[in-house]
């Protein structure tokens, strides 16, 4: 109960900064025409750059796309010398959870972030920010979100739970989720399976998705099967690991630092086993969220919970308690626990698994917008190639939220929220960070402008 209380006084303490600190999209960031020409265009559906592009956005989206010389430019326009630059959708974090939303947002836009799906905070409360953002009365990047986690009795964080102990109650959450208005369903660790195999019945009746943690009762690939659409930190796997190896493996959430043989005894699999297994994952339809910069941070959890560590400027006092609060139990993790992680990554990726890009922020040490360019750096560092890393942090959760059809990749008609970039991203993945300029919904910020942002963040962080 002092962790469920504590976390609504800190989340209090954010909103009652609300007001002085959000920023909407006004007149110095207004809508274009704007050109952008002579650009090396990212097509991340074939994986490969388009050189000598002319890039026309009117209003909130693309107008025209073409070789340059061929592409008309409309009266007026402001144009934007693409020389030497790249042109790729904006990036997705699809696991976050979003508690100082002024700071984070503007920190989001300044890395590139231009759509974010929330997994889990209380349902009013992220609703009303979903809400902000989408109608950019709030600076940031689009949002879907979950709302409440659907969890067992009693739930593991209390204050951001709705505890669910039979096959009724589940349904019945999932309607009042419904109602609410959230975007999908979060399902998390000490569910029944029972209680879950109602949860998704009802949901996917409604038309929503469930994603979330495997829960404890039940495996990655019964998860699967039930119809979970989602997995997340790649939590479930622990028994598939023992399902290869014919013996139980052990992996504790709440007690990661202590508890981990599963990621010790990843290598012994059989290779060839492991990757029937993966395909039989891909068959079942089922997308992972594997967040291994979460498991990486985790290496220095007593450090980030201390207030001493690198960019500790973005991170305010709220969010510190935060850590300092939910997360006082956690151990430092060791290396090789997120270095296995990344090396299943990779073989998910091989399987053909579709993956999205997330951080789990607010876990500590995860910084919103630079983690998400760490997360892609850690999947190349493992050996998956730069354009399968891209798409999972731009097509495949675009897709995966309904939003594909505007978001995700550069075309004729799509919405115009995309980044340029001074290098190319598909020779080196870390190249996204290399950002010349932000496009948010047809809105451009020039580098001076990012730049503007971070200081904002750093003055809302600290005060």
């Amino acid at each position: 109960m002092m962790r469920s209380g504590l976390w609504f006084l800190l989340l209090a303490m954010v909103v009652a900064c609300w007001t002085a600190a959000s920023t909407s999209l006004g007149a110095s960031d207004a809508l274009g025409p704007y050109a952008i020409v002579n650009v090396a265009v990212i097509d991340l559906v074939q994986g490969i750059a388009v050189p000598g592009q002319t890039v026309v956005v009117v209003g909130n989206r693309i107008e025209h796309m073409g070789p340059t010389g061929e592409v008309s430019l409309p009266e007026g326009a402001r144009v934007i010398d693409g020389h030497g630059l790249c042109l790729m959708p904006g990036l997705v974090d699809a696991h976050v959870h979003f508690l100082d939303a002024p700071v984070f947002g503007r920190l989001m836009v300044a890395n590139g972030v231009t759509l974010v799906r929330d997994t889990g905070m209380p349902t009013d409360y992220i609703l009303k920010v979903r809400d902000d953002l989408n109608r950019g009365e709030l600076l940031g990047p689009e949002m879907v979100a979950t709302g409440a986690i659907l969890d067992g009795d009693p739930p593991l964080i209390p204050a951001l739970s709705i505890a669910v102990r039979t096959p009724e109650e589940g349904r019945a959450a999932v309607r009042r989720q419904k109602g609410a208005g959230v975007d999908m369903i979060k399902v998390y660790s000490r569910l029944e399976a029972d209680a879950l195999l109602a949860i998704v019945d009802e949901a996917h009746t409604l038309g929503l998705k469930v994603i979330g943690h495997v829960p404890d009762s039940t495996s990655v690939q019964d998860a699967a099967a039930a119809g979970l659409d989602s997995s997340e930190h790649l939590f479930g796997f622990d028994k598939l690991v023992g399902r290869l190896l014919g013996a139980p493996v052990r992996f504790s959430y709440a007690s990661m630092g202590t508890d981990v043989v599963c990621f010790l005894r990843l290598g012994e699999v059989d290779p060839l086993a492991l990757q029937s297994a993966l395909d039989d994952l891909r068959q079942s339809g089922l997308t992972v969220c594997p967040t291994v910069v979460t498991f990486k941070a985790s290496v220095h959890t007593s450090m980030f919970q201390s207030g001493d560590f690198p960019e500790r400027e973005y991170i305010s006092q709220s969010v510190l308690e935060t850590w300092r609060t939910l997360w006082a139990a956690q151990s430092d993790l060791p290396d090789f626990v997120w270095q296995k992680w990344a090396e299943l990554v990779r073989g998910l990726n091989e399987a053909g698994v579709p993956l999205m890009a997330g951080t789990d922020l607010c876990v500590p040490g995860v910084i919103p917008g630079f983690s998400l360019h760490e997360e892609l750096s850690i999947w190349q560092d493992a050996g998956i190639p730069p354009a399968d890393i891209l798409r999972s942090a731009t097509l495949v959760p675009a897709q995966f939220v309904g939003l594909g059809e505007r978001l995700g990749s550069l075309a004729e008609r799509k919405t115009a929220s995309m980044v340029l970039l001074r290098a190319n991203p598909l020779l080196d993945v870390r190249n996204t960070s290399e950002i010349e300029a932000v496009f948010l919904r047809g809105r451009y910020f020039d580098r001076e402008t990012l730049d503007g942002f971070l200081d904002e963040a750093r003055a809302l962080a600290k005060g």
